[in-house]
């Protein structure tokens, strides 16, 4: 387990990121649940992540994480002037954004719809890692551990239960217990398909 404050110093940045291009899967934390991350150019990992999740790849419906708007929108089709004015309001935040995916997704993880989630979390230690590999990471939340609201945001209790199925887990106590706002926006105007515990702002 790597732990931190606020940010990761560069030595945990290092070991993450090479953890990760080596094929890895990790634990960290979001604004939201804690999420696993792998890398989105590997093939391999993000099969051992839909089993990690009990889905066939095809069917895993995963999002990916990004460092901020720029990066996010090489992986979706050309945003509109009020996209990314939405995206500039409420990012970073406990969002998952549905676009229209650009050629830039691996098929693999497209729906039929050829859409793909988007999620700029208000956590500084998952932007740094999306940051650092220079290209997303493809997430799905953690699967609950049980009924206390307080154990979706333990980051021993994950080690304890996943430490033969990732490499490890960061903690921190940024987690909440409450999901991310799902807003699906690949017409024109954005629609709420769960709210979480943040709030659009248009």
């Amino acid at each position: 387990m790597i732990t931190y404050g606020d940010f990761l110093e560069q030595k945990q940045i290092d070991t993450i990121v090479r953890t990760i291009e080596a094929g890895g899967i990790i634990i960290i934390p979001t604004d939201s649940f804690y999420c696993f991350v792998c890398d989105i150019n590997n093939h391999k990992a993000a099969q051992r992540l839909a089993s990690l999740k009990n889905k066939k790849i095809e069917k895993a419906s995963f999002s990916i994480l990004c460092s901020n708007i720029s990066q996010a929108s090489e992986y979706t089709k050309p945003l509109t002037k009020e996209q990314f004015i939405t995206l500039k309001k409420n990012t970073p935040g406990a969002f998952t954004f549905i676009f229209q995916a650009s050629n830039k997704v691996p098929k693999i993880f497209l729906t039929k719809k050829r859409t793909i989630g988007i999620r700029i979390p208000n956590c500084k230690i998952a932007t740094q890692i999306a940051e650092a590999m220079q290209r997303p990471l493809l997430i799905s939340s953690v699967n609950h551990l049980c009924q206390e609201e307080d154990d979706y945001a333990n980051g021993e209790l994950l080690e304890e239960k996943y430490i033969h199925d990732v490499e490890f887990v960061v903690e921190s106590d940024i987690p909440s217990h409450l999901p991310s706002t799902v807003v699906d926006y690949t017409d024109q105007e954005p629609q709420i398909v769960r709210q979480g515990m943040a709030t659009l702002e248009l």
